[in-house]
């Protein structure tokens, strides 16, 4: 059932946002080249590149679908899909991530918005303890920001803060929504230190190193950084 129409909704995503991604993927290589040697692990993650070239997410059990089409017979797969299964992702929760979260639900809805797979996705979600921080809010699309439609008609609210380390779909969501959500950008995680990229996208209205910075951010100023950055762009 769709949610009552709020004032303001937060919108978050996951990897590299609310969870340090870089590092499971980093710990999945290490595993990997423990496991398999290092042909096959890196074999694993070209597949896995691949992929997230051709869906636009990551997509971990799918690419060791593919790993197992060039390795039928490695007896290390199950113990591969164990991994990633049962993977302690709690415990890559960005210090702060779930404060944030309790903070701001005081003031609305705050949503898991995110790219990703139908499986595993949900999994880290749910193991990190994200969901339950939510209440179980949680919107996972293929592109989430061609998804916008769906985010108002779930989630209504007059104003939304949207919270992702990749600026450009902080760049997407705020062509689309204007004035009308705030966007935040964690530097946090490979995509936020790219140069390439920082030098491809505006701003956000809100820039902190890193997701915990926000505690230290009254609601009225993290509402009223579109404002402050929309004067600033004008000047």
């Amino acid at each position: 059932m769709d949610s009552p129409r709020s004032e303001i909704g937060f919108l978050f995503d996951v990897d590299n946002t609310l969870l340090d991604n870089d590092r499971i993927i980093a710990d999945l290589r290490r595993y990997l080249m423990r496991e398999v040697g290092t042909g096959p692990a890196e074999h694993y993650f070209t597949i896995f590149e691949q992929l997230r070239e051709e869906l636009g997410y990551a997509d971990y059990l799918g690419a060791l679908q593919r790993y197992r089409g060039a390795y039928p017979r490695d007896p290390h797969l199950i113990a591969i899909s164990s991994f990633l299964v049962n993977y302690p992702f709690a415990n890559r929760l960005f210090p702060g991530s779930l404060d944030v979260l309790e903070k701001l639900a005081v003031f609305g809805p705050t949503v898991i918005l995110t790219d990703g797979d139908v499986v595993f996705q949900p999994r880290k979600i749910e193991r990190s303890g994200l969901g339950a921080a939510v209440e179980n809010r949680i919107l996972i699309y293929i592109h989430k920001e061609r998804e916008l439609d769906d985010v108002v008609g779930r989630f209504p609210a007059e104003h939304y803060v949207l919270v992702d380390d990749k600026l450009r779909i902080l760049a997407a969501v705020k062509q689309v929504w204007g004035s009308r959500v705030t966007t935040v950008f964690p530097r946090q995680g490979h995509y936020a230190h790219d140069p390439d990229i920082l030098a491809s996208y505006p701003p956000a209205d809100l820039t902190v190193d890193r997701i915990g910075d926000l505690l230290e951010y009254d609601i009225l100023t993290l509402l009223g950084a579109a404002t402050a950055a929309s004067d600033s762009r004008r000047e």
